[in-house]
């Protein structure tokens, strides 16, 4: 009988913490949903599914939704198609090759909140590093974080730039994985370029690609740092994501019901999302190489 527990007793530790720090918070932040809790609500007052009503109801929330779709696409597509080119340049390259695989892999390796002021200094009007440049080669100065409609995307750049690195260290493993008498055997039978990539390259490094997409997926809606750093949310809310917007209204505004009810939304749409993309794409995936 010991024998049989014996690793179960392992597990306890690691069990101990994900039930205290994942399980608890979850269960916890959906109980709270269904309460008015705000310096209104001093204490907890049960309203069933008010919340989510108010939620729906709110323009702001809709906004937030629009600005988190966006920045999660873009930065998706956009990183994934950037890491995997530079993925394969890099892997053409014999001079140098390391000096390039740091200098692009070392943008992962600063913090994020480093990272976002390194570039709030950049986007700084008239004396920031971009207008500095711009202005040389005769472009006007820019408001970059205080432009409505650009500071969203000013906001993009600095995910991308994040983590390109990473993601193509990652491409590039898969890149380095692939047998060479298979692109050897699709070159004498006459295939380009284009070819060889299509029908060779991207199939086999497709478990690599699946991999990357989902903790794209995850790290896109987790972006917090560099929109508290930079804009706040601003301006008019348009860089406000759905993590910031959760902590704005459970620690800002003391909105604990909202608060929570916008938490347990987000996890119910990664839970579909996930779930979603495992039984569509991930049945798709070619995982031996």
């Amino acid at each position: 009988m010991l024998k049989k527990l014996k690793p179960y007793l392992y597990l306890l530790p690691a069990l101990f913490f994900l039930i205290i720090f994942t399980y608890y918070p979850v269960f916890r932040a959906i109980y709270l949903s269904f309460f008015k809790w705000n310096t209104s609500y001093p204490s907890k007052v049960f309203t069933g599914f008010s919340n989510y009503i108010d939620l729906f109801k709110n323009p702001d929330f809709w906004k937030v939704l629009k600005n988190s779709v966006i920045y999660s696409l873009s930065t998706i597509v956009i990183s994934m198609s950037l890491a995997l080119f530079l993925a394969i340049q890099v892997n053409k390259v014999l001079f140098m090759s390391s000096f390039y695989k740091v200098a692009l892999f070392y943008p992962t390796v600063i913090p994020m909140a480093a990272a976002a002021l390194i570039w709030k200094w950049m986007y700084i009007p008239d004396y920031g590093l971009l207008d500095f440049f711009l202005g040389k080669l005769g472009f006007p100065n820019i408001n970059w974080l205080n432009n409505a409609k650009i500071a969203l995307w000013s906001i993009i750049a600095v995910g991308i730039w994040k983590y390109i690195g990473y993601y193509m260290i990652l491409f590039l493993a898969g890149l380095q994985n692939i047998p060479k008498s298979l692109i050897d055997a699709a070159i004498v039978e006459g295939a380009n370029g284009r070819q060889r990539f299509s029908y060779v390259i991207f199939p086999m490094i497709s478990s690599y690609t699946f991999f990357i997409f989902i903790i794209n997926i995850i790290n896109s809606l987790q972006a917090i740092d560099q929109v508290y750093i930079m804009t706040q949310g601003g301006p008019a809310n348009s860089t406000n994501l759905i993590v910031y917007y959760i902590y704005e209204q459970a620690f800002r505004f003391w909105n604990r019901g909202i608060g929570a009810t916008l938490t347990t939304i987000l996890i119910i749409f990664l839970l579909v999302l996930v779930s979603f993309i495992f039984r569509s794409i991930g049945r798709r995936v070619y995982y031996e190489v």
